[in-house]
């Protein structure tokens, strides 16, 4: 990584005291910007600190003879120094008199888009998100030179305060062969950047701080065209821009929806939600939260549809150390209450209590792994369990012959059902073949599966419970799905990423080839079409009950599915998740 800063030529243009003080200053290449305050002491600004270069307040004479030194203060009260990309900033009195003036180093630093050199090679527009001093426009001179000399396209920077290329008539050499339109006016950058697609034909646009409802309308009007896009935006993340109604074009726009009632109720949302309005400007959103640590939105449309939707995006976050070796890494959101948090459509009711074994930890461990030569025999632990609570006899003790499990519970698991099929759930214990022994008595229960319904109603229930030290698992309804999901949890295993060809048996009632050819139909539908395409899918018309068992095994994925038509010919649409 290259730096040139061309530090003497700001020094020179400060008061005589202060410049010695900065020139013999051992933190001097590190100097961000020097802060000057008419009848306060001067300051330094470091990346971590900021310390007075002088006992003696600054003079108004002092200021005026900076002012000399430097060009022009334009409509944004900035200046620059010629063929340097320094800035330094006014701040004027009410009388518009400057009683103060900000010297921003201006650096250009060869190698610092090595994290996403990848995306703009892409051809793709760019967003850079960060808050002010983070490096965003430094990052953006970068991406102009490597686009102009590297990838050999035409590359105009709209420079509206000369701080990409630097202030003069003369381009700083930091851009390369890119061209640049200085903006006579902050106001009129939007013109600018339109004169530009009209007159120059470029094939990528560059803007520094894209401010204002104006130019994000420019910047999509220039999308539109085939152009592409790298600009800047203040703002941490994405959320900032959808959350700011002058910007949220840039990232599609947001509107408000009126669903109607099936599809509200398919989705499981109110009937008004927000969607984006548009594609976004930008395809690519990069937030810059430090200088070596970025993360990179790869695709801005489903990050802001998840984001509108209440789910967590999973972008990459790229750094980079000290020998410009970038490590790449996704972050998974929270999915189906894995992660620590619990799945919207379960809940445990823990009662709390000193105690022993998995019910005091508040968490089950994973069950051991098998050991090799009972692999080798074919038995599997949950087969070897499910045979001794078949033969066990009421009058055996327990306590001797009943195996603890890795959380210190006893195995075969029993469980007391509330409002729960014992039917449904003899038939998932059976083909599952789980280490579950259904009882009818509270006081030699594990645990407690009931319907939500119930336990919100039956106050009784929960204090036997809590007396009795037994946890209550909840599950929303009294269907093989939601069965097989609750007894899953109770055991803590991992639901399969893919349907069990077992589990079919589940929702079978007769067996006849009407029902498997339906049940097969639906499964293939959804592993081979609606999961991996992400597309609706239409089943054959059948009867009622074969419908029924269809929309079961779609819960069963998480999917949603729903009826329509006229008998004989009412059959089954299949939506994504």
């Amino acid at each position: 990584m290259t730096i040139t800063d061309d530090l003497q030529k700001l020094l020179d243009i400060l008061p005589q005291d202060l410049r010695q003080v900065l020139e013999n200053h051992p933190k001097r290449d590190s100097l961000v910007e020097v802060v000057l305050d008419l009848g306060r002491l001067p300051e330094a600004r470091f990346p971590n600190q900021a310390e007075y270069l002088s006992e003696t307040p600054v003079t108004q004479a002092q200021i005026d003879d900076c002012i000399q030194r430097v060009g022009n203060f334009g409509g944004d009260n900035r200046a620059g120094i010629e063929q340097t990309l320094h800035r330094i900033s006014a701040i004027r009195n009410r009388n518009g008199k400057i009683i103060g003036l900000t010297c921003r180093v201006g650096r250009a630093v060869f190698g610092t888009i090595g994290m996403i050199r990848d995306l703009v090679e892409t051809g793709k527009s760019i967003l850079m998100l960060g808050r002010p001093g983070v490096g965003k426009t430094t990052a953006l001179r970068e991406i102009a030179r490597v686009l102009a000399d590297e990838l050999h396209k035409r590359v105009v920077i709209i420079d509206t305060s000369n701080e990409i290329a630097g202030d003069g008539d003369v381009a700083h050499p930091a851009i390369g062969r890119a061209r640049r339109m200085q903006v006579a006016h902050p106001e009129l950058q939007h013109q600018v950047m339109i004169e530009a697609v009209e007159n120059h034909m470029p094939e990528v646009i560059v803007i520094d701080e894209i401010g204002t409802e104006l130019e994000a309308l420019a910047a999509r009007t220039i999308a539109e065209r085939g152009v592409q896009l790298v600009g800047t935006a203040h703002g941490n993340q994405i959320e900032n821009l959808i959350k700011n109604p002058t910007l949220s074009d840039l990232v599609g726009g947001i509107q408000a929806v009126t669903l109607g009632d099936d599809e509200a109720r398919r989705r499981g949302s109110q009937k008004t939600v927000l969607e984006r309005k548009a594609p976004p400007t930008f395809e690519i959103a990069v937030e810059m939260l430090e200088r070596q640590r970025w993360v990179v939105h790869e695709s801005v449309a489903d990050t802001v549809d998840n984001l509108l939707r209440g789910r967590q995006p999973s972008p990459q976050t790229r750094t980079v150390d000290d020998q410009g070796k970038v490590a790449i890494t996704r972050q998974l959101a929270v999915v189906n209450g894995r992660g620590g948090n619990l799945a919207t459509s379960e809940e445990s009711f823990s009662p709390a209590r000193q105690s022993t074994g998995w019910r005091s930890s508040g968490q089950m461990l994973a069950i051991p792994s098998l050991p090799l030569e009972r692999e080798k025999v074919g038995q599997s632990e949950f087969d070897r369990l499910l045979d001794e609570s078949f033969n066990y006899s009421e009058s055996i003790d327990f306590s001797a012959t009943r195996q603890a499990g890795p959380n210190g519970e006893d195995l075969p698991l029993h469980i007391y059902p509330y409002g729960v099929s014992r039917h449904q759930l003899e038939q998932v214990i059976s083909v599952l073949t789980l280490p579950v022994v259904l009882t009818k008595d509270i006081d030699s229960a594990d645990a407690i599966l009931a319907l939500r319904s119930h336990v919100k109603n039956h106050a009784k229930l929960r204090q036997m419970a809590k007396a009795r030290h037994v946890p209550i698992h909840v599950i929303k309804s009294s269907t093989i799905p939601q069965i097989t999901r609750g007894l899953r949890r109770l055991l803590n295993i991992d639901d399969p990423e893919v349907g069990d060809e077992r589990e079919l048996q589940l929702f079978l009632h007769n067996g006849s080839d009407d029902e498997m050819d339906a049940l097969e139909e639906a499964r293939l539908a959804v592993e081979q079409i609606v999961i991996p395409k992400g597309q609706p899918v239409e089943l054959l018309p059948r009867s009622p009950q074969v419908r029924k068992m269809q929309h079961e095994l779609v819960e069963h994925y998480r999917l949603k599915s729903h009826s329509f038509g006229e008998e004989p010919n009412r059959r089954l649409r299949i939506y994504p998740a």
